[in-house]
């Protein structure tokens, strides 16, 4: 019998999400593009507890917050882009651009071109992903894409400032305090103040994913993204440090993501515990 050190909640996720979520994604999407900043205000006070006399941070604004960051957060934050823009430089440099004559006068060949304009999309309504600010904004200015547009949400009213240095030292040409539905769909179809983007790019909850979907087609998009998981197997020579670290590094997308220890040693499994509890915070 296999023996449960620790359970998961009796409800999941799945239990208890919205059953309607498509049709409320259909009329947020359908008063964004009828009423455009109007409507991006609404959702953005409803949702997001979020009223500002603009959504786009100014250069000032972005300067401001990052001053209230400890300067090891930066060097973290520029450490980590350093290595994304590295290995995406290398992605960049493989895909090469060829033509050959294969008849007399028939000349074929391919040519990468970037979109013109790309939305990325920075989760962050309970918790901030920093981490996919690197990913779709580094990859995107590399990509030689000329105009990135960022959103991200405030978390619980608060500016989420790491995230936003983020944004900035990536190379985001426009960074938007905006999040859910109502800014997918501002980046898609446009607004007043907001021009519309080819592509967007960015992980979210139900509602994002169900907006991405909803709008691909006129907008490009990276992918369906479904919750994310973890399972992880290990012996007693595993490390209950990095498993730990593993565990979390998934389970932070949401509540909706599992995370699953399998291992044949019970002190294992209670060291990583442990080691959980200790890093939660």
């Amino acid at each position: 019998m296999p023996l449960h050190l620790k359970n998961a909640p009796t409800k999941t996720f799945a239990d208890t999400a919205q059953l309607d979520v498509a049709e409320r994604v259909r009329g947020i999407i359908g008063d964004v593009r009828t009423d455009g900043d109007a409507a991006v205000r609404r959702y953005a006070e409803q949702f997001d507890g979020s009223s500002r006399d603009s959504y786009r941070l100014s250069d000032e604004q972005v300067d401001e917050i990052m001053a209230t960051l400890d300067p090891q957060v930066i060097a973290d934050i520029e450490f980590v882009q350093a290595q994304v823009r590295r290995f995406a430089q290398a992605q960049r440099d493989s895909l090469v651009d060829i033509e050959v004559e294969t008849l007399p006068g028939v000349l074929l060949g391919q040519k990468h071109v970037p979109v013109q304009a790309a939305g990325a999309y920075i989760p962050g309504g309970k918790y901030p992903l920093t981490a996919s600010a690197h990913m779709t904004i580094i990859t995107a200015k590399v990509a030689g894409v000329p105009r990135v547009v960022a959103c991200t949400p405030p978390i619980r009213g608060e500016i989420p400032a790491a995230t936003i240095a983020a944004m900035k030292l990536a190379g985001a040409d426009e960074i938007y305090l905006l999040g859910g539905v109502q800014a997918v769909a501002a980046m898609a179809v446009g607004t007043e103040t907001i021009r519309p983007v080819n592509l967007i790019a960015g992980p979210g909850n139900a509602y994002v994913a169900e907006a991405k979907r909803q709008l691909f087609g006129e907008v490009g998009i990276d992918l369906f993204a479904g919750p994310t998981e973890i399972l992880i197997v290990a012996d007693e020579h595993a490390d209950p440090f990095f498993t730990a670290v593993d565990l979390l590094s998934q389970a932070e997308h949401g509540p909706e993501s599992p995370a699953v220890l399998v291992t044949t040693s019970q002190t294992l499994g209670e060291q990583v515990m442990d080691w959980i509890e200790r890093l939660l915070p």
